[in-house]
């Protein structure tokens, strides 16, 4: 499979705790650089508290959010190619640019330096301009909850005094004082990640030189299943494990499929059936089990599997079928070719041929002025079809076809063969079913993993050759071979009329003789008119 983009987005319910930790040089293994669009550590303690404030009015059950946080995966040729310190500024900077809000970021590699990686925390609120502040007409005063009540009475105890935790604001004090805008309403949407993924893809594709190295960004209504990122020090990590390699077999069995021209409609219905649908029904009827997921996607796998092995089983008899016309139309059927006896031969008598005299030849003598003769403009021939740039990849995308076409034959047999070792060991009955099942056993166990390794390749294939899946090629493949055939059209209609071959039409007998009347008639027509009666005076 291709390497997709990675970006995840958390809520921070500590926003100040969270900028230390990524800025921390003690906590962070390997630190690069660190860049703010807001420095000032007021603004994240005002901001926090804000959100904590607005939370408390709303009533909203649950915990509140302070700010939140993007980490953004890089290539690992990143460290090599551009500076930490404005590699992390451009990042940074581009956000603020999009969005508006302020931001904290922070560039990291872990204990291994295999994960190169931005951290970015980001505001929901805009700083306001000018603060907004409310000034009290009256005293006013708030319980230990901060709720606003009626009377001074109700925030007393027993001996008159003010109770620990409530508050009094006196006439003329500033009571509320806003220094930040309402949430931004994009960033809790559910699509919001989803742009955030886009925009950061096409900017760190920018930055790659090779073509083949670019990312992309993972279609969740896609065809194929995304693999999930196992992070450090994660207690599921048995558990995501299991859950990628069933998802990976789910992709190997999709290439496969679109190898063996299964339509894409029918794979996403499979998909849509066997997984989507699934896993809402186990999530409304058991709640969220992570253990169910495997055994979901590989019901789906195996209903895929079978789908392929119809398509391909239908292909091989109408192929077999149509050569058997093919040699029955060639050659025939002994049956159907009979001895023809020679005596019921009747012979036609030779017809008598007569040669009839021709005609004498008449030659009609025309005179034709030179100023007479009218050269016709001769017809102009418009340039031949330029072949599309789609077209001129087609030969090179068909060599690769036939690849995949030949590595999924070799799929195919394995599988035949691995079903004959299953029937095999079926039919083993009484003291062979003893000394032959584990020898059969191993040997559909290791052409089970055969058959793996050789849907893998598919995908390899493909990459090969600069396609991120099996269904981007064929995607191109088709566009290109639509082009070539559009282009042969247009080149066989300009050569049928304007080629080598194509011979202008002959003019009759008939179109010459009145040619040459139709300009005797015009060369009559322009001598002066003289008298047939020479003698008359």
């Amino acid at each position: 499979m291709p390497r997709h983009s990675f970006i995840q987005m958390t809520k921070l319910h500590n926003v100040m705790g969270r900028i230390d930790y990524i800025t921390s040089t003690v906590k962070q293994e390997n630190l690069y650089a660190i860049y703010a669009t807001q420095p000032l550590r007021s603004f994240w303690k005002d901001l926090a508290k804000c959100n904590r404030e607005e939370f408390a009015k709303s009533g909203t059950i649950g915990k509140y959010i302070e700010a939140r946080e993007l980490i953004i995966a890089l290539p690992e040729s990143f460290p090599d190619l551009y500076d930490p310190s404005k590699l992390l500024q451009m990042f940074t900077y581009r956000f603020k640019e999009k969005y508006g809000v302020e931001c904290v970021s922070a560039l990291h590699h872990n204990k291994r330096k295999t994960n190169y990686h931005i951290h970015l925390i980001f505001s929901e609120r805009e700083l306001l301009p000018e603060p907004i502040e409310k000034i009290a007409t009256r005293n006013m005063f708030y319980n230990e909850q901060k709720k606003h009540v009626r009377t001074k009475k109700e925030i007393l105890d027993d001996r008159g005094n003010v109770r620990k935790g409530c508050k009094i604001i006196k006439k003329g004090e500033v009571y509320e004082r806003t220094l930040f805008t309402a949430k931004n309403k994009p960033f809790k949407q559910e699509h919001y990640l989803d742009e955030a993924k886009r925009f950061y893809t096409d900017l760190i594709n920018l930055l790659i030189e090779d073509d083949k190295d670019k990312l992309h960004v993972f279609d969740k209504n896609g065809l194929y299943l995304a693999t999930k990122k196992i992070g450090k020090n994660n207690p599921k990590e048995e558990q995501i494990k299991e859950d990628n390699e069933v998802r990976m077999q789910w992709n190997h069995e999709v290439d496969r499929a679109l190898v063996s021209q299964v339509p894409e409609d029918e794979i996403r219905q499979i998909k849509q059936k066997w997984i989507t649908e699934r896993i809402r029904l186990s999530i409304d009827v058991f709640g969220k089990c992570p253990e169910k997921l495997a055994g979901i996607i590989t019901t789906a796998t195996a209903k895929l599997a079978l789908l392929i092995s119809k398509v391909l089983t239908a292909a091989w008899e109408l192929k077999d079928k149509l050569f058997r016309e093919t040699l029955e139309k060639e050659y025939g059927s002994k049956a159907d070719i009979k001895a023809v006896d020679t005596a019921d031969i009747v012979t036609a008598p030779a017809k008598e041929t007569i040669t009839e005299p021709k005609s004498p030849s008449v030659t009609v003598t025309v005179t034709v002025l030179e100023t007479d003769v009218v050269e016709l403009p001769k017809p102009q021939i418009p340039p031949r079809p330029v072949m599309p740039p789609e077209a001129t990849a087609f030969p090179r995308l068909q060599k690769v076809k036939v690849t995949l076409d030949k590595h999924n034959n070799l799929i195919f047999e394995a599988e035949r063969e691995r079903t004959k070792l299953e029937i095999e060991l079926s039919d083993l009955k009484g003291l062979a079913r003893l000394t032959k099942k584990k020898e059969l056993e191993s040997k559909i166990a290791t052409k089970t993993e055969e058959i793996r390794t050789l849907k893998a390749g598919l995908s390899g294939i493909v990459r090969q050759h600069g396609f991120a899946t099996v269904q981007d090629f064929y995607t191109a493949f088709y566009t290109a071979q639509h082009a070539t055939e559009a282009y042969q059209k247009e080149c066989a209609k300009w050569e049928e009329f304007y080629g080598e071959k194509a011979t202008p039409k002959t003019e009759t007998m008939h179109e010459k003789l009145q040619r040459y009347q139709e300009m005797a008639d015009r060369q009559n027509a322009s001598q002066p008119y003289r008298s047939r009666d020479k003698g008359a005076r």
